[in-house]
């Protein structure tokens, strides 16, 4: 009669580490006020493989080849689930813009005020795809929807200047950029689109 191997202590951490940081990308996103924004893209199937993979190595171990190709699939997942964490750890607004295709989408960005307003960036293609240049969109900050009015600004300075002052208060932007997954500096392809209160 055969007896069921127990799973070693190791895997078992392994596998509570990896879940706990599946659960932290949906988790992070309640501590903002406001309606509940789901991850999404990379971050959003990085933490469902990091629960699934977590729950194998706590419950079987996995064995031979299999358990290693576990823990390397799970350590690359978990590159975007912590970017993501990061990313949400500080202030994010949403924009409920529409795709290329007019589906809804909750658009989750960084935000910084100027003196002449509130500024976000990103890449032009994403600018243009989400049609957003002069578009009057709903805007949730600090758990307050609001109408905003979005103008593209194509002056080089004003982005890199924008773009400086994004890096400057985000830290995951800084650590992001230390590790060449995000431009420290403004790229040609960057644009920066000013948020303005709708008119009565």
């Amino acid at each position: 009669m055969s007896t069921k191997t127990p799973v070693s202590l190791g895997y078992v951490i392994a596998g509570i580490v990896f879940i706990l940081i599946g659960l932290a990308v949906f988790a992070i996103r309640l501590t903002h006020s406001g309606t509940y924004a789901m991850p999404h893209g990379a971050a959003f199937y990085s933490a469902l493989i990091l629960l699934t993979l977590g729950g194998l190595l706590m419950w079987t171990g996995t064995r031979g080849f299999a358990r290693w190709i576990v823990m390397i699939v799970a350590v690359i997942a978990t590159l975007p689930c912590i970017y993501s964490i990061g990313g949400e750890s500080q202030e994010v607004i949403s924009l409920y813009a529409t795709d290329a295709e007019n589906n809804p989408v909750d658009l989750r960005l960084w935000i910084v005020d100027r003196e002449d307003g509130a500024w976000v960036g990103m890449g032009r293609e994403k600018a243009i795809n989400h049609k957003l240049d002069g578009a009057k969109l709903e805007m949730l900050r600090a758990g307050k929807r609001v109408c905003v009015a979005l103008s593209l600004n194509q002056d080089r300075s004003t982005t890199r200047v924008i773009h400086a002052m994004k890096v400057e208060k985000y830290t995951t932007a800084r650590i992001g950029g230390a590790l060449g997954f995000y431009p420290l500096e403004a790229t040609p392809s960057t644009v920066v689109l000013r948020l303005d209160p709708c008119s009565a």
